[in-house]
This record gives C-alpha cells, structure tokens and sequence, in this order.
C-alpha cells in the first residue's frame, strides 16, 4: 500500500469535514463513526492490489523452476497474470 494508515485517517477526516463544512453531507450522530467507517473502506480499497499482487505470487510459484531457468519471464508473467485477472474480476486499480 502506498499511503500509511495515518494518512488515510487524515484524508476520511478532512473528507467528512470538507463535505459537512460545504454542506454536501449532515452527520446525525457522532460523526467519528462515520470517519472511521469511511477510513476503513478507503484501506479495503487500497488493500484490494496488495492482495492480488499477493496471490498472483503465490500462483507463480509453479512456475518457479522455470523462472529460474530462465524459460520464463517472471516479470512479464506476473503482468500478463496481474491483467487477466483484473479484467476477470473487474477490479479497478
């Protein structure tokens, strides 16, 4: 992930605060929840990446012998994986 946990919760806060001070957004209750809330779907969605690039490593696995072989590409493997799968999927990166 690119951006740390603390910038992230600064980035919800001011988004709340920016969308309530322009009167975009009426918060009913404590509007802390909805900051966290709003925090936490931001890192879901920043985590979405880590963890195809994660799992697109451990599918690569079986490959390994040939990487080391030099038969195959692992850096053009891991692409061509990485883009199957996220137009499969329909993920947005």
């Amino acid at each position: 992930m690119k951006l740390s946990k603390e910038r992230v919760s600064h980035m919800a806060a001011s988004l709340v605060a920016r969308l309530q001070g322009e009167g975009y957004l009426e918060v009913q209750g404590p509007g802390q929840k909805l900051v966290e809330a709003l925090d936490q779907t931001i890192m879901d969605e920043l985590l979405v990446e880590d963890r195809l690039n994660a799992e697109i490593r451990n599918l690569m696995k079986a490959y390994e012998a040939d990487i080391v072989k030099g038969h195959v590409d692992y850096q053009k493997m891991f692409t061509m994986i990485k883009s199957k799968l996220v137009r499969e999927r329909g993920l947005v990166l």
